[in-house]
């Protein structure tokens, strides 16, 4: 334990994970949440903007909400979430990673799968300037990554922080990797290189000296940009360094709080390695859920309220 076993009945025309992928990245809408703009400064001077949205009611509680790769607090797995916790009396600050805000950020470093001492920023600025005494962590496919890395490679996290979600976690970066680079992924990495290297073409040109166009040109894969890009500006050897310290299975048996993982069986991005059933039967309060259907990030249902975010409701409400 603990195993849990889905009960997501998903719709017929969504059987398809990438129907249902498809589907929940460039079609679905989430309307009537109204976001404010916070920007703070991080540890090395850098900024990174959080967008707030509240219950119409006073609470002492918060759902902080990480995006995946290449996305950002807009994105309508966000702002999905963020509804339903503002509905149910939960403040959400829906956080943007460096440069996914629509500026581009001071470093030549950007954001990552590992990426954990911004989120330990972002928490202590919470802690410290808002009046939350309940803390709750959602993450989503990479921003899942890093809140299972932040929870278990700390001796402690602060007190307020009480549980997480962790939905279409790539646990084994590597294996998601090599996943990617498949036949039936290439619609996605094209889609993801393609916005990776405008985003760096962008940087290059406040950093001309950072990479030569040649290593630039030399960028054709997912691993590519990681091998000269995110490693090297953000301190590892090569891809497969920054692939083995991030991943966060290695970190999942030291989490000590409440947190359920949510991958589901027909998810395309994720390799045997992203699904901790040993670690979870071998713990008390990790907790796996792994439905046959939901693709990655598309756990379509009813009424526009994905079933990866009332289980999430659900899981808060049972702490």
């Amino acid at each position: 334990m603990p195993i849990i076993e889905a009960t997501y009945k998903v719709p017929f025309l969504f059987k398809s994970g990438f129907i249902a992928t498809v589907y929940s990245g460039l079609f679905r809408q989430v309307n009537g949440v109204v976001q404010e703009r916070e920007r703070i400064t991080l540890s090395d001077g850098d900024f990174l903007d959080l967008d707030w949205s509240y219950s119409k009611v006073k609470t002492n509680k918060l759902i902080v909400l990480l995006h995946g790769l290449e996305g950002d607090a807009q994105r309508p797995y966000m702002v999905g979430a963020a509804k339903l916790f503002n509905t149910n009396g939960i403040d959400a600050v829906s956080v943007n990673f460096r440069g996914c805000s629509g500026e581009d950020n001071l470093k030549y470093k950007s954001y990552h799968s590992g990426a954990t001492e911004d989120l330990e920023d972002i928490i202590s600025h919470v802690i410290l300037r808002k009046d939350y005494s309940e803390i709750y962590f959602h993450g989503i496919s990479l921003g899942a990554n890093m809140i299972l890395k932040y929870l278990g490679e700390r001796e402690s996290v602060p007190k307020e922080v009480k549980a997480a979600i962790a939905v279409s976690a790539p646990c084994d970066l590597y294996g998601s990797c090599l996943e990617l680079h498949k036949i039936k992924n290439r619609p996605y990495t094209i889609r993801f290189l393609n916005h990776l290297k405008g985003r760096l073409k962008n940087k290059l040109e406040k950093f001309p000296e950072a990479m030569s166009k040649e290593k630039f040109n030399a960028i054709r894969t997912l691993k590519d940009f990681d091998d000269l890009y995110t490693s090297k500006a953000h301190g590892f050897q090569d891809a497969l360094d920054y692939y083995k310290k991030c991943s966060s299975l290695q970190f999942i048996p030291n989490i000590k709080i409440p947190t359920l993982i949510i991958n589901a069986l027909n998810d395309s991005f994720l390799s045997p390695e992203c699904y901790p059933v040993k670690e979870a039967k071998a713990s008390k309060i990790i907790y796996l859920e792994m439905p046959n259907h939901g693709g990655h990030v598309a756990f379509v249902d009813k009424n526009n309220i994905y079933y990866n975010e009332k289980r999430a409701l659900d899981f808060v409400k049972s702490i």
